[in-house]
């Protein structure tokens, strides 16, 4: 079912970065930086604008989706507990060494991964050949593919691009996390990564950048990509890391750290006081 209340998605959103923090807590380890962050993004897409039913995840005609950056499993893990892929309870399992959900996506056991990652600057490439068998197929699926602004310093990444546009690949579309920070700090400090809208419009994509918290903003930005002909669209999302924990946001430290239980229960203590104030919103 289509969500189109903004309001209601809200709330999804909120709940879906709950379940961030309970699996990075309950596994002592995570990536919830870069996982909080794209929360609003993976919300829109899976309860407003990707044709998947959860109840037939192998369904061949399904939207697909490519977690590139597949640290931030945990957001994915969420999102799709949040959807009914799989029971929430599951989420407590995050990372153990006899739990189902792996640290980073895993596409054979997990109803709703469509693709096992991992390796920064891969995830890209495989969105590629999924968009260029859609079309070979006449299948029509829109495949997906959420990449992370210090991941694009990967070669690879650059070579996948050239294929998509060579292929005027308009079922693809790339969703860039920009929170501006990696594992070392700022990605201009580190890589040296900046102009990336006119790196992305030489390379032959449609290019539109938002505020990545904005849910009219994506909204009408993976529709915009949806309308595009002849190109494939890249959606620069401007976001904030650690995004609805005050303490995690913009710190480059909570990249890839477990809260202490103190934090996990101030983490928690703000998240449900965001979700009472979204569902008064909604009434």
């Amino acid at each position: 079912m289509k969500i189109t209340s903004v309001e209601a998605l809200k709330v999804i959103a909120t709940n879906v970065r709950k379940g961030i923090i309970e699996e990075v807590y309950s596994a002592k380890s995570g990536h919830p930086g870069g996982a909080l962050s794209i929360a609003d993004i993976l919300t829109v897409l899976y309860f407003n604008q990707m044709n998947i039913d959860e109840k037939k995840p192998n369904d061949p005609n399904r939207d697909r989706l490519v977690l590139s950056k597949g640290h931030a499993s945990a957001a994915l893990y969420s999102v799709l507990a949040e959807k009914g892929y799989f029971d929430k309870e599951l989420l407590k399992t995050f990372r153990k060494i006899d739990g189902e959900l792996q640290g980073h996506p895993e596409m054979k056991h997990i109803p709703g991964v469509d693709m096992t990652t991992g390796s920064l600057g891969q995830g890209l490439s495989a969105a590629v050949g999924m968009a260029i068998a859609s079309k070979m197929d006449n299948a029509g699926c829109k495949i997906y593919c959420i990449v992370g602004d210090g991941e694009i310093e990967e070669g690879q990444i650059w070579e996948a691009a050239m294929a998509a546009s060579k292929n005027k690949l308009d079922n693809l579309c790339v969703i860039l996390d920009n929170n501006n920070l990696q594992i070392d700090g700022e990605i201009e400090k580190v890589g040296g990564m900046n102009n990336i809208t006119e790196k992305f419009i030489s390379f032959g994509f449609n290019t539109i950048n938002i505020d990545g918290h904005n849910m009219d903003s994506i909204i009408d930005a993976v529709t915009t990509a949806k309308q595009t002909k002849g190109k494939p669209t890249i959606i620069i999302a401007k976001t904030i890391k650690g995004k609805g924990v005050s303490f995690m946001e913009n710190q480059a430290s909570w990249h890839g750290k477990a809260p202490s239980e103190e934090e996990y229960n101030l983490a928690m203590e703000e998240l449900n006081t965001a979700l009472v104030e979204d569902v008064k919103k909604q009434i």
